[in-house]
């Protein structure tokens, strides 16, 4: 039986943004951390799950403030799972600011206007 090999293409466009952006908000005198999901295996063969799921990508603090915000990024084409929109509800009852961003632009609006819920679909505006 032949072993197949995978190629490590790099990261995707999703990967490239979230790392855009997390410069650029740094830049801009935010404190930004990339949170990872998804299930780690450990050494007694358990799996370790981390944050919940649907939880945004990033999240941070503007320094002038502290004010708290998650962003969760998206390719161009990118779509927005059930776990994902739950999360997204449960910060919109809480007046949390939050977005989908699909570039640098969108992330830095979010942060700097402090918009609730920009990108989702029930998104009405600021």
């Amino acid at each position: 039986m032949q072993r197949v090999r995978r190629v490590r293409r790099g990261p995707g466009p999703e990967h490239r943004i979230q790392n855009a952006i997390i410069a650029t908000l740094n830049w801009r005198r935010c404190a930004v951390i990339r949170l990872n999901a998804g299930a780690i295996p450990t050494k007694n063969g358990h799996l370790f799950r981390g944050v919940k799921p649907g939880t945004p990508d990033l999240i941070g603090y503007r320094l002038k403030d502290k004010q708290v915000f998650f962003i969760e990024v998206k390719a161009p084409k990118g779509i927005i799972s059930q776990a994902q929109q739950l999360y997204h509800l449960d910060l919109m009852h809480k007046h949390v600011i939050h977005g989908i961003a699909r570039s640098v632009e969108d992330a830095v609006k979010i942060v700097n206007e402090g918009l609730v819920g920009y990108g989702y679909p029930d998104y009405k505006g600021a």
